[in-house]
């Protein structure tokens, strides 16, 4: 391992929830939650203000609600996020060449092979400089930090959180890691967590202490003998830099088997969710859906369904992912549940009719849907009542969050749709709080718009 803390790690704070509140002046320092706000949405990310009142990603979006009925609840901005993560890893690949994004808020950076940093003071000039500069680019805040080796950097950059620095010395690693929890070390999840606590181990010294023998009975020779390098602060992989992915995917294995067909269904549906997110995250869409069951035996089924075009749309993963299922006898329990998407491409070519009716069904959902509709304390709400051409319903859909214009009043974003009335509120990035107006959604002065960039490049101000 380095005897120099020259491998960064860098996460943007509440990325997807920060990048809405710097969009829309009205939320700044209230309350945000990002995710799908369909019955079956999750929370992708949530602000600190939603954080203190226990909401986290991955949560479902019924308990987030339950938790801050009066938060805002969004749907998420993809284009947006993209062209943020864009600026952020090109300001990366300014400090080296080996850069490996995890995520379109989170990567490891080699500054030794960039050349830039070679020992602990000069490794903190470059992170601290690399903060200034995501900031002055987007706006944003990012924690960073700086190990030996990139477990030790992720975890830094955790307890960096939020917008901070944090850099581990050399040689005072196990230290550090002997009183945290299990679960900071890659590859332990809920089910190898509990496992190790079973066997008496909830901390990273107590690996230690337990020795690679017991932690090769208890989990096998390639995931005991891998934690045990770990808990004793050894990690020698490599930063790769970025590999174009040929799939994208997400699974689960359940602590006991589940027997019940219908959580099997819902269980299929949730992870279908979330391996859009995923895809979406990257970027692509996907031609075939992957389904993976492993039953009580052990034994693994897949199956697969090739779609007419890529897509990215939930439904239509949802959809395919649950007729895969209906093929697959899970008589027995099932011990683990995977979806993915493979054959991806940079764009969609959607089942028009197919989409369109699930617009026509978001609508007609109403009030179940309708998000924010009511203006807040302070600000005066107005109905625009004009007439407008007769638009069919089905080709228009209002997401909460999303970007519109206006032929009079500009630009905006939809606090929530219902009963034929979509709410829009105008305001920029570099606009104080804008004021609330109600129309009708098929107002023919009402159009999507796309986002607008959340600082303002030099020589376009006024």
């Amino acid at each position: 391992m380095r005897t120099a803390p020259t491998i960064l790690h860098l996460d943007m704070d509440a990325f997807y929830a920060s990048a809405e509140q710097a969009a829309k002046p009205s939320l700044r320092g209230k309350a945000v939650v990002v995710g799908g706000l369909g019955p079956r949405g999750v929370v992708a990310t949530a602000s600190y203000e939603a954080r203190k009142f226990g909401v986290h990603s991955a949560m479902p979006m019924g308990q987030a609600r339950r938790l801050v009925p009066n938060a805002a609840y969004l749907v998420p901005r993809f284009a947006l996020y993209r062209a943020i993560s864009d600026q952020v890893m090109a300001l990366l690949r300014e400090l080296s060449p080996l850069v490996e994004p995890l995520s379109l808020d989170e990567a490891f950076v080699d500054l030794e092979a960039g050349g830039v940093a070679d020992d602990q003071a000069s490794a903190l000039a470059v992170g601290e400089r690399l903060r200034a500069d995501i900031k002055a680019v987007t706006g944003l805040a990012g924690s960073v930090g700086l190990a030996a080796s990139k477990m030790l950097a992720k975890i830094a950059s955790e307890e960096a959180k939020p917008d901070g620095l944090r850099l581990i010395v050399p040689g005072t690693e196990r230290d550090l890691l002997g009183p945290l929890s299990v679960r900071i070390l890659p590859g332990v999840g809920p089910a190898t967590g509990d496992h190790l606590r079973r066997g008496g181990i909830t901390t990273v010294g107590e690996i230690a202490e337990a020795g690679e023998d017991e932690l090769v009975r208890l989990l096998g020779k390639s995931h005991g003998s891998a934690l045990y390098a770990m808990a004793l602060a050894r990690d020698e992989r490599p930063v790769v830099a970025e590999r174009e992915s040929k799939s994208v995917s997400v699974e689960d294995t359940y602590d006991a088997d589940i027997h019940d067909r219908v959580r099997v269904r819902g269980e299929v549906a949730r992870l279908a969710d979330r391996c859009v997110e995923r895809l979406r995250a990257a970027g692509h869409s996907g031609r075939t859906i992957v389904l993976k069951v492993r039953r009580f035996d052990f034994s693994t089924l897949t199956r697969s369904e090739t779609l007419r075009g890529p897509t990215d749309d939930p439904g239509v993963v949802r959809e395919a992912a649950a007729r895969l299922l209906e093929s697959v006898d899970t008589t027995g329990g099932v011990r683990l549940l995977g979806v993915g998407v493979t054959g991806l491409a940079d764009y969609t070519q959607e089942d028009l009719f197919a989409q369109a009716q699930a617009q026509a069904l978001a609508l007609a959902e109403g009030p179940e849907q309708r998000e924010g509709e009511a203006a807040p304390e302070g600000v005066a709400a107005e109905t625009v009542e004009e007439p407008a051409e007769e638009v069919p319903l089905v080709l228009r859909r209002w997401s909460a969050g999303h970007d519109v214009r206006h032929a009079r009043f500009g630009h905006g974003w939809v606090q929530g749709s219902g009963l034929g009335r979509v709410t829009v509120r105008f305001e920029t990035p570099g606009s104080a709080p804008g004021r609330v107006r109600t129309f009708r959604v098929d107002d023919a002065e009402l159009v999507p718009a796309e986002p607008l960039p959340l600082v303002t490049p030099p020589g376009e101000e006024g």
